[in-house]
């Protein structure tokens, strides 16, 4: 097999993850990276979809920052909930529908990792926190209007 078609070629989701309660962590790209979602209309969508999705899809949503070009977020499924991939399309469908007049495009697919220990959680969830301060959108995290914890289920 030649590097382009290794390349070319997608990775297959885990289909089995040994962890009883496992934590991912998403990102969700806008196509083309374009610069639509750092707004008050998709935050408010994120949210509205995220508070119902226990109920709904069975994916709890903890921390997240949304930046211009993509969302960071901490997600952990209950045994009862959905596949990664159909949750994702909903909330992907959800947010394009309900942030319409931001005309979102999303780009193809996704990017999860399964986090390893809380160490490692912690760890990315500080990175990604910075994600505004090093982009030069604000000098705090803490000031950036688009990022925040949704449910404090035990990730």
């Amino acid at each position: 097999m030649t590097e382009a078609n290794f390349m070319s070629r997608r990775l297959r989701r885990l289909t089995n993850i040994s962890q009883s309660n496992p934590r991912f962590f998403l990102t969700l790209c806008s196509a083309g990276r374009e610069r639509c979602l750092a707004s008050d209309c998709v935050h408010s969508a994120f949210i509205e979809f995220m508070q119902g999705s226990t109920q709904r899809y069975g994916w709890s949503c903890g921390e997240y920052v949304l930046m211009p070009d993509h969302i960071h977020f901490f997600a952990s499924p209950f045994p009862d909930g959905v596949t990664l991939g159909s949750w994702i399309k909903a909330t992907k469908a959800f947010i394009r529908l309900a942030a319409k007049e931001q005309g979102i495009n999303w780009q193809k697919g996704f990017f999860d990792h399964v986090l390893r220990s809380t160490e490692s959680y912690a760890e990315k969830w500080e990175y990604v926190r910075q994600n505004p301060v090093r982009a030069g959108l604000v000098t705090k995290p803490d000031d950036w209007p688009f990022l925040g914890q949704i449910d404090i289920h035990e990730l």
